[in-house]
């Protein structure tokens, strides 16, 4: 037999064999080599040579930094409100070798664990507290995940809280509850108003001599234009009012004095 016919086919395995072998890593990457199924080494950035048939390359896998989106979850607070809350998380591997051996799912199992830690810190806070303090969030956790990840081969560089809501069904009674209480203010103020406008018209009166008449006229044209408005109202009344009864009640504000007329010291006129 030709010798060439025999050493082709061995010249090409030989060659086939060293292509094979040869396995470029690219820069920002590193890979894991195992042995008839056992690890190996791993590889760095650059061209690595592999024994074909005996060792294999499991997992090839970035160590540049990267970003975990965490999707809205429910949390509650210390003081049972619910709020919906989402963050972000930054993240890199610097073993390659605990990432892969240690945990199955490296980004599933760094998901929930973001998510446990975040329903935890927010149910020691109250909700007013959950506004105001998402930076002290932010610490907490990231200290907590640090420590967590080191064991995964895995380093939580920053987490960041971006929303916290409460609930639309918290809101709808938020706004409720602020209506209320601006209604309740309107209300305070108006009846403030009012005390202060009668005030007023009583010191006003009291430095007039024919004070009563002048109280008296002032309430019956107030008496007709009330009763006016009511009776253009859809859901109008038959309201009856004394308005003597009304200006003796002023009377009562503005003192005896409306009795009196101005120079007069209340003496029938004898000396």
């Amino acid at each position: 037999m030709d010798p060439i016919t025999i050493l082709a086919p061995l010249a090409l395995l030989i060659i086939g064999s060293a292509v094979g072998s040869g396995k470029i890593i690219n820069e920002g990457n590193q890979a894991l080599v195992e042995r008839l199924g056992q690890f190996h080494r791993k590889l760095e950035p650059g061209l690595n040579f592999i024994i074909p048939f005996v060792d294999s390359i499991v997992v090839e896998e970035t160590t540049r930094e990267r970003v975990l989106d965490i999707e809205p979850q429910e949390a509650i607070t210390r003081d049972n409100v619910s709020l919906i809350a989402d963050a972000v998380l930054y993240w890199q591997i610097f073993d390659l070798k605990k990432a892969y051996y240690a945990i199955d799912d490296i980004e599933n199992a760094l998901k929930n664990l973001v998510l446990t830690r975040l329903r935890t810190e927010v149910g020691q806070m109250e909700l007013e507290q959950t506004f105001s303090a998402r930076k002290e969030i932010n610490q907490a956790m990231l200290a907590e995940l640090d420590d967590v990840t080191d064991a995964w081969g895995v380093k939580v560089t920053r987490v960041e809280v971006l929303d916290i809501m409460p609930v639309q069904t918290v809101l709808e009674s938020m706004e409720q509850e602020r209506a209320a209480e601006i209604k309740k203010r309107a209300s305070i103020l108006e009846a403030e108003g009012a005390a202060e406008y009668m005030n007023r018209i009583s010191q006003a009166l009291r430095s007039q001599a024919n004070s009563k008449e002048v109280l008296q006229f002032y309430l019956a044209q107030r008496f007709v234009d009330a009763n006016y408005r009511l009776g253009e109202s859809p859901n109008s009344k038959i309201l009856f009012m004394d308005p003597k009864a009304m200006s003796e009640a002023l009377g009562e504000l503005m003192g005896t004095e409306t009795d009196v007329p101005n120079g007069s010291n209340g003496s029938n006129g004898n000396k």
